[in-house]
């Protein structure tokens, strides 16, 4: 019998570890639950998805720019 291990997702933004507010939701959902906080991850990107243990850890890397 193989053994089940539950995947648990860690998102990195601006040096801080935030927590996987819902499992459910994909990852853009989240980015757009934290940008309600965070304000200028509305534009940022999700990137990653690697594997550290059983943690899956994205990151949120904000849009690179010059303003118009």
């Amino acid at each position: 019998m193989a053994n089940v291990t539950t995947v648990k997702r860690t998102f990195l933004y601006g040096g801080r570890t935030l927590p996987d507010p819902d499992p459910r939701m994909n990852t853009e959902e989240v980015k757009q639950f934290y940008a309600q906080i965070h304000p200028e991850l509305i534009n940022a990107s999700v990137e990653g998805g690697e594997f550290n243990d059983d943690t899956q850890v994205w990151r949120f890397a904000r849009a690179v720019g010059t303003k118009g």
